[in-house]
């Protein structure tokens, strides 16, 4: 189930000292299907998702910046408040699971989930299926689905072009490439502590996270409200279990963690350290790992693909 403990730890931390733990993104995404792309990029911008045409995808993942809405939680229809802070879409096509509690299994899952929760979009399928067939959606989706406007139609769409939001060629993905020039010698010496200190064992990969679930709290009790992993499994053992952030482009994303409880870098890091890992720090070394945290911010997705 890609849970973090004792022993994968150990030999995570092995491996980030001996070998290189994290990868660059692709500079361009292949084998998608330029027309469902641009169906879904149309419909992540559009409010008729909604139940009251007045939420888009957009609202909570403003492509503009860090791929959020840079708040606490999330406001839905009729300015309902959510209750866990909105991820990040970009790079989303490279973690394990979707949702902080994984209860989405990809992307195609996950975006219905919006649609379709009251405190969202606060809408259903089948209306808005009756309501698409009366836009020009209907021919939109006829051109390319044999059987029309359905929801596993709408959600592939939406997933389609929800996997080109990448953000490739950041400054620490051309350290890694070669260029030792691309970050600052505080941004390098802030990745090794990232990874002697510990942080490598869960932020790791190609999304420097997304792939396993970690207890918040890990080495030391954190108060929270919300239960994690256990509001899907309803097992003890999942509970404040959440999936492992990814930490590109967090520099844009705050507030962090999955309650929005801070709003710097600095803070959280600090955080990370004490009651994820255990460890005492200096600011001196807090600053460098934020330096080199900065360095992951990649370039701002465009809609178009590479066939």
């Amino acid at each position: 189930m890609n849970y973090i403990n004792m022993s994968l730890f150990s030999v995570l931390l092995c491996t980030a000292i001996y070998a290189e733990p994290i990868t660059p993104i692709p500079l361009h995404v292949e084998g998608l299907n330029p027309q469902k792309v641009a169906l879904g990029h149309k419909l992540f911008f559009d409010t008729i998702l909604s139940r009251d045409n007045t939420i888009a995808c957009t609202n909570c993942h403003m492509l503009s910046d860090g791929g959020d809405d840079n708040l606490k939680v999330s406001f839905g229809i009729n300015g309902k408040k959510g209750v866990i802070n909105s991820p990040t879409v970009f790079n989303s096509r490279y973690n394990f699971v979707q949702f902080w509690n994984g209860r989405a299994k990809d992307l195609q899952d996950q975006a219905s989930g919006p649609i379709k929760n009251p405190v969202e979009m606060g809408n259903n399928f089948k209306n808005l299926i009756q309501t698409l067939n009366k836009t020009q959606y209907k021919k939109e989706f006829d051109k390319i689905y044999k059987d029309g406007i359905t929801k596993q139609n709408i959600t592939d769409a939406l997933s389609e072009y929800e996997k080109t939001l990448i953000t490739p060629n950041a400054p620490f993905d051309r350290y890694l490439r070669g260029d030792k020039n691309a970050i600052s010698k505080n941004a390098a010496e802030g990745y090794n502590l990232f990874k002697s200190k510990g942080c490598i064992a869960c932020h790791n990969g190609v999304n420097i996270g997304g792939n396993l679930y970690a207890k918040f709290g890990y080495v030391q009790d954190v108060t929270t409200n919300n239960l994690g992993r256990f509001s899907v499994t309803k097992n003890p053992l999942d509970k404040y279990f959440f999936k492992v952030p990814t930490l590109r482009n967090i520099a844009k994303t705050a507030p962090y963690l999955h309650d929005g409880r801070y709003n710097t870098l600095d803070e959280v890091v600090k955080f990370m350290l004490r009651y994820q890992l255990g460890k005492t720090s200096t600011q001196a070394e807090v600053d460098k790992i934020v330096e080199f945290l900065k360095s992951l911010n990649g370039e701002i997705p465009k809609a178009s693909i590479t066939k």
